[in-house]
């Protein structure tokens, strides 16, 4: 079965700090692929946030530079992402999925909300 399972969302305060997982079946893991971080808020479209490499090279988006960090573990077939200093602006429902993404694989997501 193909998926993608992310968790590791929550309620934080500004300043703080949380580490998403993104568990993906071995067939993802099979092949040379780019791993992504994707974020959806309220009223706004899907933006790709961070992504990484098979062999570990990132890509972060503007607003997240210097804040997050994206890593894989694929002896796991698990992918991470580090937030740090989260804004409230940061709130959203994040996702994983490949980069460029594919529609089947979307899953749940994992809830981030950053609030006093």
């Amino acid at each position: 079965q193909v998926q993608l399972v992310e968790s590791g969302g929550g309620l934080v305060q500004p300043g703080g700090s949380l580490r998403l997982s993104c568990a993906a079946s071995r067939i993802i893991y099979s092949i040379n692929n780019v791993m992504g971080w994707y974020r959806q808020a309220p009223g706004k479209q899907r933006e790709l946030v961070a992504a990484i490499t098979s062999g570990g090279i990132t890509n972060y988006a503007d607003s997240v530079k210097g804040r997050f960090t994206i890593s894989r573990d694929n002896a796991k077939n698990t992918v991470y992402l580090q937030m740090n200093s989260l804004k409230s602006e940061d709130t959203a429902v994040y996702y994983c999925n490949l980069d460029p993404p594919l529609r089947s694989y979307w899953g749940q997501g994992t809830q981030v909300t950053v609030s006093s």
